[in-house]
């Protein structure tokens, strides 16, 4: 089995890449490496069936050879990254979206599409199922990134109707875990390292605003038992794949003071324009149709990424 991962030298896409390796898969690895790292796959670059390109999905994808599955992920995901870069977010939604299904098309293969828990915007049902439309403001700051993903989703489903490429959509909630960028602005990467340097750890509201936070091989294992199942019309919904266990910034913050034993302060600023207030996944249709549900304790995720921070700033 060969398979394409686009955005694949990305926290996710790499230990998504590592993960096929494991299980006997070749995987080509796609990344422009304007978030991704050539460090994320340095520890497996030399293994046998994988194969690393830097190239930029807006830009037609070509790959010599039979594949049989297409894994997109390619796109800035955190919301510094996504700001700073509101137009290529767009574009690795729109064209990088089309790009992708093309190639799965032509080649006949499955197609997975890593959308996000963004598309319900700041939600007003809670939990969140995969039934729910959302609440997106579309000229918001944050919507580059939550109609990219809508759009991208869009695309996906018009594939699997008009061309019948078989299809899957994850909605990814917070992940977390080794790999994560020290400056990528998400809040367990922020906390951490800020802990780790000593710093006032920044709170944005009262904290009282919720996640479900997946430790990564968790979220890994979802997208992987999507991907395996067999073709079905229950497949052509999307999966929330994330953990129902919801938890507040404040909470987090707290937990990351203790397991790092850091003396920082919270610092508590602004509250950024469309930040949702609650988000939590409702993971019913994964438990059901996969047997899929997350199996790490946070404290234990949280000890193991902070292990990776300490080296990474050593």
């Amino acid at each position: 089995m060969r398979a394409v991962v686009t955005g694949g030298a990305g926290f996710l896409g790499s230990h998504l890449s590592e993960r096929l390796l494991s299980d006997g898969w070749a995987v080509v690895c796609l990344d422009n490496l304007s978030t991704g790292r050539r460090a994320n796959v340095a520890g497996f670059v030399s293994a046998p069936g994988f194969e690393f390109r830097e190239h930029d999905v807006t830009r037609p994808i070509a790959v010599d050879g039979g594949v049989d599955a297409v894994f997109h992920l390619a796109s800035p995901a955190s919301p510094p990254d996504y700001l700073k870069m509101p137009i290529e977010t767009l574009d690795a939604g729109s064209a990088g979206t089309r790009n992708a299904l093309d190639l799965a098309r032509l080649q006949n293969a499955r197609f997975v599409l890593a959308s996000t828990s963004e598309v319900y915007g700041d939600p007003l049902v809670h939990p969140q199922t995969e039934d729910y439309a959302g609440n997106v403001h579309p000229l918001g700051p944050r919507s580059v990134y939550d109609e990219a993903k809508r759009f991208a989703e869009a695309m996906t489903a018009a594939f699997r109707r008009h061309h019948g490429v078989d299809t899957r959509i994850v909605r990814i909630f917070n992940t977390f875990g080794p790999r994560m960028r020290p400056d990528d602005g998400r809040v367990v990467s922020n906390f951490v390292v800020q802990a780790l340097k000593g710093e006032p750890l920044t709170v944005y509201g009262d904290g009282e605003q919720t996640r479900s936070f997946c430790y990564v091989s968790d979220l890994i294992e979802g997208i992987v038992k999507l991907a395996g199942a067999p073709r079905s019309d229950a497949l052509a919904r999307p999966f929330n794949i994330g953990n129902p266990r919801e938890r507040t910034v404040k909470d987090l913050a707290e937990r990351v003071l203790r397991l790092t034993g850091s003396a920082s302060p919270i610092e508590r600023r602004e509250l950024p324009r469309d930040d949702p207030k609650r988000r939590c996944p409702d993971i019913t249709r994964a438990r059901a149709e996969l047997g899929w549900q997350p199996r790490v304790d946070i404290d234990d995720g949280l000890e193991r990424t902070i292990d990776f921070f300490r080296q990474f700033l050593a």
